[in-house]
């Protein structure tokens, strides 16, 4: 999680930078608020204080304490100290005011002095009046900013507050922490990126298919589960692909994301894609199941009380990777056949847990076997948290308890990544020409 510093100026959009505070806060990161003076006219720093839990910076010199601070007015916490502390620095809202002074080295306030100590990653979120931001005075400033080492987050356009139409309007909260979070995964220390350079596949969601051009049989997964994965293992510093089936969830930014509707599709997408793998996770919900025979037109009732539909297998994407993965070998000249593959599975039950589980973790030839119970209180569709039994070959079965899916899918890669490791170490030496003629 990250020390993340907000700067907050002197804008009517100070309001989104609230929902910035709070969903930073929600996701575990530490958040410091330095506001100036005019942007506490907008929102008080009380707000900001409540939401992040932190003292909120206002003034070098204050007269009379701030929202959270002490006695003296001050948060203890000087701007030398807010510069070492932060991973990152983000002025949102930016008003014009503060990028010119920015872009010129002026330290006359807490967060501006802040800002000309700060030495790591940070982002610009301007928000101002059209023709302010149209003001050749402030497209220089931003350039200057740039070339200083910026990330400038550009404005939307829309209707502003004065009602002036055009581009001003500081970007959605939520296009904003998606590109905080990749600034900081540019940034990140190779040392905490434990997948750097692997190839993660991941597939999520349910599959649908067809009984007829209106039907389908399908399963109420929403795909949560898998997105977190493939989102959590990009944080880690993999590539990753995700193959997902039909979700209401957007696309993961930094992700390659591949759209399937059936489970034939999701075959011949992870098929075509599980060479390339290092680790594979599936989490999706594939329908075992299909129609043998898809009506062209609409099934109408016309009066009957049942309809009868003959269901044949569909393929078994987990056994078909099974058999196919890799376990790699070194060869005794030094070189490197392909690297060898780690496979993790899904499986949700509804009883015999894990008897069942084992079963699959031995059948599908996995490494890891991810198990819950629907009818566990927290886990199972579409809930933010999940309880899950972790299964490897030739260990006890381990219960974990609940908890939120994104730290899951962080404990689950982090499981696996090791494995990796393992494996990679463990790769026994052949003689090189034995090998060869084989």
């Amino acid at each position: 999680m990250a020390h993340i510093l907000l700067g907050v100026t002197g804008s009517i959009a100070a309001f989104k930078a609230c929902h910035l505070a709070s969903d930073w806060t929600k996701a575990g990161h530490e958040v410091r608020v330095v506001m100036t003076a005019a942007g506490a006219q907008f929102v008080t720093p009380l707000t900001f204080n409540a939401l992040t839990h932190h003292p909120v910076r206002t003034a070098m010199f204050g007269h009379g304490p701030a929202a959270g601070s002490d006695a003296a007015g001050t948060s203890g916490i000087s701007h030398i100290e807010d510069a070492k502390w932060a991973d990152v620095l983000v002025v949102a809202p930016a008003s014009a005011d503060v990028i010119a002074r920015i872009a010129n080295g002026i330290a006359d306030d807490e967060l501006t002095s802040t800002v000309l100590a700060y030495e790591g990653p940070k982002m610009l979120c301007p928000a101002m009046n059209t023709h302010m931001y149209a003001n050749p005075a402030t497209q220089r400033n931003l350039a200057i900013c740039k070339s200083d080492g910026w990330t400038v987050v550009e404005p939307e356009s829309g209707v502003l507050a004065c009602e002036d139409v055009g581009k001003g309007r500081m970007e959605e909260p939520a296009v904003i922490e998606r590109a905080v979070a990749a600034l900081l995964r540019a940034h990140a220390d190779p040392s905490t990126l434990p997948l750097r350079g692997l190839n993660v596949l991941v597939t999520a969601g349910p599959t649908q298919e067809s009984l007829d051009p209106v039907r389908y049989l399908t399963n109420h997964s929403t795909g949560k589960m898998g997105y977190a994965i493939a989102e959590a293992a990009r944080d880690m510093g993999a590539d990753v692909t995700l193959v997902s089936g039909p979700v209401a969830l957007d696309a993961p930014d930094g992700v390659d994301t591949v759209r399937v509707t059936s489970a034939k599709d999701m075959f011949d997408a992870v098929s075509k894609r599980f060479g390339d793998a290092d680790i594979t996770v599936m989490a999706a919900a594939v329908g075992d199941f299909r129609a043998e025979n898809v009506h062209p037109q609409k099934i109408k009732k016309h009066g009957r009380d049942t309809l009868e539909l003959k269901l044949v297998s569909n393929p078994d994407i987990l056994a078909w990777a099974g058999a196919h993965k890799r376990e790699g070998v070194r060869l005794g000249d030094g070189t490197e056949e392909p690297r060898p593959q780690v496979l993790c599975g899904f499986a949700m039950e509804t009883e015999h847990l894990v008897e069942r589980a084992s079963e699959k973790l031995n059948e599908k030839r996995c490494d890891m076997l991810v198990a819950n119970n629907l009818n566990d209180r927290g886990a199972g569709f579409a809930t933010d948290t999940n309880v899950v039994t972790v299964l490897t070959p030739g260990a006890a079965p381990e219960p974990l308890s609940i908890m939120g899916k994104g730290d899951l899918a962080g404990l689950i890669l982090k499981r696996l990544a090791v494995i990796h490791a393992n494996k990679l170490a463990e790769q026994p030496m052949f003689d090189v020409d034995f090998v060869r003629e084989a």
